[in-house]
């Protein structure tokens, strides 16, 4: 019987250190939850809700200022149907190209160059290559409106070389896609490049050594080393690019208006020009919609052939 006592006093003992760690889970979970609900009522508020603001605008006809009528998935369809909207989405394709695919090709070997040569001055260049992406898209869209013009510098050194043109590039039919997409070319040359030289940086050096002592030149190294090595590093520059590429309005708004006609019209731009141009809000919202799923499907792609590669 007088063990029992100590029995009780060691239930009770225990007890009180369990409670007392009931208690600090509580506290943390309460703290973890207070301090989450800011940053998701934020994101609620400011993401999630004008997404889903969107999806509803984009199955009404409205224009924005008087009633609205039901259009279901009519405005869907008429991206499919409207030539001058299904055009928007191959030209933003095409602008991947010059976004993504070209400054990869041109940054792989000037990173590579910047990071690994001995020549004095390397910092210099640097910052030249990194310039545009600290301009804004405005003043630079500004500056290549008048590099392009009929009387601009290019047209000045075709015609050293007896090469004539009666129009300027941006107001060229043929040539306004691609002389939109180099601009883009030249601004994500930066962007790409110094992501590059974070990877080819994190080398280790001796792998270049033991290649020298096998005779392996520099187009090796660079294709056995360097490129195995900073796969994560383009992945997250294909990520980028490609959203850039595909979300430009910027760009075309400042120098060709989507013209000359419709030949430079891309998503972004015809949400503008559909919302305020002509009238059609459901319509811009179903551009918005369409061109959110793109991208994220792009991207998703991108990531799931990248997770295949590290295995």
């Amino acid at each position: 019987m007088a063990v029992l006592p100590e029995v009780a006093g060691a239930t009770k003992g225990g007890a009180g250190p369990r409670r007392k760690a009931r208690t600090k889970r509580r506290i943390r979970l309460l703290t973890s939850v207070a301090l989450l609900a800011v940053p998701v009522l934020v994101y609620g508020a400011f993401i999630i809700y004008p997404l889903i603001r969107v999806v509803g605008l984009s199955m009404w006809e409205w224009d924005g200022l008087g009633d609205a009528t039901w259009a279901g998935f009519d405005n869907y369809v008429a991206i499919w149907d409207d030539p001058r909207l299904r055009d928007a989405f191959l030209h933003g394709l095409v602008l991947i190209f010059f976004f993504a695919i070209l400054p990869i090709f041109i940054g792989l070997p000037l990173a590579s160059m910047l990071v690994r040569s001995k020549v004095k001055g390397l910092g210099f260049f640097r910052i030249v290559v990194f310039l545009p992406q600290v301009i804004a898209m405005v003043v630079l869209a500004v500056a290549w409106r008048n590099i392009y013009a009929i009387n601009g510098p290019i047209n000045t050194v075709l015609g050293w070389f007896g090469v004539e043109m009666n129009e300027s590039f941006l107001g060229s039919f043929t040539w306004a896609l691609p002389a939109v997409g180099f601009i883009g070319t030249w601004v994500s040359v930066g962007l790409v490049t110094v992501l590059l030289m974070s990877g080819i940086a994190r080398i280790d050096e001796s792998y270049y050594e033991a290649a020298t002592l096998d005779g392996v030149g520099p187009l090796g190294k660079f294709w056995y080393i360097t490129l195995p090595a900073v796969r994560a590093e383009i992945l997250v520059c294909i990520t980028l690019t490609t959203i850039n590429a595909l979300k430009t309005f910027d760009l075309v708004y400042m120098t060709t208006a989507g013209g000359p006609g419709t030949s430079t019209t891309v998503p972004a731009y015809e949400v503008f020009y559909q919302a305020f141009r002509a009238g059609n809000v459901g319509t811009a919202s179903a551009l918005a919609v369409v061109l959110t799923i793109l991208i994220f499907m792009i991207n998703l792609v991108v990531n799931i052939l990248g997770e295949r590669e590290k295995k």
